[in-house]
C-alpha cells in the first residue's frame, strides 16, 4: 500500500511530549488539592483537546478549574518544552523516507504545536502542513481534524493512513474513513498500551519509527 497522504499525530508520535506535559497539569492540579498522577492523566486524556481535558478534570476535581488554569498549565509547558523536549529515536530518518505525502494533524494549541515541532528540529519536515484542532469545530475522536488535513491536501479519505498513539485519535481516523496506525513508542506508553489502541481500530501497530516503512509495506490493499 502507498497512502497517498501519511498523517502524523504530534504529542507522542512526533515528539515525546506527553510525561512532560501531562507532570505540568499533575502539579498544577496537586496545588488545588486534587492527587492525580501524570500517568492517570496521560491514560485518561492523551488525544483529547486540552478544552476536553480541562472539562473532564473540573469534573474530577468538582468544581470549575481557576479561569487562568489553562494559560499557566500552557506556559509551564512550553518551559519544559524549551529545555527537555526530545523527538521520538529515527522519526527524522523515517519521514523523510516516506515517499507519500506527509502532514501533522494534532490536538494540541498552535503555540505548543509549533513549538515542540521548533524544538525537535522536525518543523521543516512538514511545513506548512501543520495542522491544528484550533482549525476545526470538533475535536478528537470526532473525525473533523483528519478530514480538514486530507482535504487541504486534496486527498481522499479513503486513501490516507494515519499514526496515532491515542484511542481518541485512532477512532478520529476510523471515523474518518481513513487507515492508521498504532504508535506505542512515546515515553507515556505502558504494556497494554498497543492493545488498546488494536481495540479501537488500528490496523497494527508499531513500538518504533525502525518499523514505520515495513508496517506501510504491510497493509494488505482495500478491495
Amino acid at each position: 500500500m502507498r497512502p497517498a497522504l501519511v498523517i502524523f499525530d504530534c504529542d507522542g508520535v512526533l515528539i515525546d511530549s506527553e510525561p512532560l506535559a501531562c507532570a505540568a497539569d499533575a502539579e498544577a492540579l496537586a496545588a488545588l488539592g486534587h492527587a492525580i498522577t501524570a500517568e492517570e492523566i496521560a491514560e485518561r486524556y492523551a488525544g483529547l483537546p486540552v478544552e476536553a481535558m480541562h472539562a473532564g478534570l473540573a469534573r474530577e476535581l468538582g468544581r470549575p478549574l481557576p479561569p487562568d488554569f489553562a494559560a499557566r498549565c500552557e506556559e509551564r509547558i512550553l518551559a519544559l518544552f524549551r529545555s527537555e523536549l526530545t523527538a521520538l529515536p529515527g522519526v527524522a530518518e523515517a519521514v523523510a523516507a516516506l515517499e507519500s505525502p506527509r502532514c501533522v494533524a494534532s490536538s494540541s494549541s498552535p503555540a505548543k504545536l509549533a513549538l515542540g515541532l521548533i524544538e525537535t528540529g522536525l518543523y521543516e519536515l512538514f511545513y506548512p502542513h501543520i495542522f491544528s484542532t484550533s482549525l476545526v469545530a470538533r475535536g478528537k475522536p470526532a473525525p473533523d481534524l483528519f478530514l480538514h488535513a486530507a482535504a487541504s491536501l486534496g486527498a481522499a479519505p479513503a486513501d490516507c493512513l494515519v499514526l496515532e498513539d491515542s484511542r481518541p485519535g485512532v477512532e478520529a481516523a476510523r471515523a474518518a474513513g481513513m487507515r492508521v496506525l498504532g504508535f506505542t513508542g512515546g515515553g507515556h506508553c505502558g504494556p497494554q498500551h498497543g492493545e488498546r489502541l488494536l481495540g479501537a481500530g488500528a490496523e497494527a501497530v508499531i513500538a518504533g519509527h525502525d518499523a514505520l516503512a515495513a508496517a506501510i509495506e504491510a497493509l494488505p490493499r482495500r478491495p
